[in-house]
């Protein structure tokens, strides 16, 4: 069973050679390549073209007809309608435009809560590459980690095998129990778990980066290490008060509401009238003796709202309602940043603060590995003192890189939801 664990533990990460990547380079090619930010940027582009859709109700409307119509003498549209109108044999073409005049804001209204719906979705495409950037720092860290601990269980192997050896030799020669001798082997079948663990771990984050980066097939990364960051601010109410403009997301929630107020002021336009301008003209070659072959006119039509089953006053409250609602939803996220805010800032200072415990507990954590070693060879303790002490030194250094790298993804996180990733 040991050969085989120490066959798997030996395999290569990736027969490919390694790909040396930076987290700004990781970063670059996640905002690039993901799906989800392509998604948001379309996404925002068609709210773009809404805007346009609805201010083509302020440009004249042009259309051309031709028109052929067969009929009995003299004949007339008796029913189906309450005019009577009468038909008659014709063939014609014309043009017919319509120009609104004013409907006293609506249009006006609903440009603007368009153009503003426009601007939330772009927002929210900027807070959807935000979280994009923020997955990839969090992938790229976890590689980070799990290489570090790599390291460290293969350095605990090679150590442990040393030692297994030397104790083997010294049982050759009688200086030495077979009891040194398995719990020297089992301490090294200890360290080859350890490696095969912590390379499989590395595969499974070389893989979530790869996904976060927007990429469908896994390959092996060689990670340069990243600039690491200072100490971490203490006070979180400045950060809040920042974090509620530079947010993103807050700046989408609250363009969201504006253009339910300004749709809400749309709807209750409804109930004004609407002046537009009618005009057609055109010719008909083929037509009865009763009509000329030139015509035009024009006209102005006033439309008015009577009543409509209170169709209006609905679609008016409706709107009411919902901006109500989006007002709830805006006070509910800044609620939600002014925490994620404050817990970043403490996890942040928890975390530099376990740094420098871990660098400590790996200072002692070697110097106890050492004073038990020199212990063990003078014959002053046994196998049992000797591999706890290379136990704590391997989960001291382990313990060490979590902290490390820990501290820098609570730092991204912290820049994050102050608005800096953006």
């Amino acid at each position: 069973m040991k050969p085989l664990i120490w066959l798997l533990a030996a395999i290569p990460l990736a027969a490919q050679t390694p790909i040396r990547l930076t987290l700004k380079e990781a970063e670059a090619m996640a905002v690039k390549n993901n799906p989800d930010v392509s998604a948001a940027l379309l996404f925002a582009a068609a709210s773009n073209q809404v805007t346009l859709e609805v201010r083509s109700a302020y440009f004249p409307t042009i259309s051309g007809n031709v028109t052929a119509v067969g009929a009995q003498s003299a004949s007339s549209i008796s029913a189906g309608s309450l005019t009577n109108s009468s038909v008659y044999s014709r063939f014609g073409m014309g043009v017919s435009a319509s120009q609104l005049i004013t409907d006293f804001g609506r249009t006006s209204n609903l440009t603007a809560s368009a153009r503003l719906h426009a601007e939330g979705r772009a927002d929210a495409a900027k807070a959807t590459r935000a979280d994009v950037v923020l997955q990839t720092d969090r992938a790229f860290y976890s590689a980070l980690r799990a290489q570090a601990v790599l390291k460290v269980a293969q350095q605990t192997v090679a150590a442990r095998q040393i030692v297994a050896d030397q104790i083997t030799a010294l049982a050759k020669a009688n200086l030495k129990s077979g009891l040194d001798v398995s719990f020297a082997n089992v301490n090294l079948s200890d360290a080859k778990l350890l490696l095969l663990g912590a390379q499989n771990e590395l595969r499974a984050a070389f893989a979530d980066l790869a996904n976060a980066m927007g990429a469908r097939d896994t390959a092996s990364y060689e990670l340069a290490e990243p600039d690491s960051p200072g100490a971490p601010p203490t006070d979180a109410s400045p950060l809040i008060a920042a974090s509620l403009q530079a947010r993103p997301d807050a700046q989408s929630a609250r363009a969201e509401y504006n253009a339910a107020l300004r749709f809400t002021a749309a709807e209750n336009d409804l109930r004004k009238p609407t002046v537009s301008a009618l005009a057609a003209t055109g010719i008909a070659p083929e037509h009865a003796e009763q009509i000329k072959n030139r015509y035009s006119a024009t006209g102005v039509n006033v439309n008015i709202p009577m009543f409509n089953g209170h169709l209006f006053a609905a679609r008016r409250t409706e709107a009411e309602l919902r901006a109500q609602a989006q007002a709830q939803l805006v006070r509910s996220l800044e609620n939600k940043i002014a925490h994620d805010v404050t817990t970043a800032v403490l996890n942040a200072s928890t975390a530099f603060q376990r740094v420098g415990l871990t660098a400590e507990l790996v200072q002692q954590a070697t110097l106890a590995l050492d004073l038990a070693t020199a212990r063990y060879n003078l014959g002053l303790s046994s196998i049992v003192e000797l591999g706890q002490a290379q136990l704590n030194l391997t989960s001291a250094q382990i313990a060490g890189s979590n902290a490390q790298y820990e501290y820098e993804l609570q730092r991204a996180v912290l820049d994050y939801q102050t608005g800096v990733v953006r």
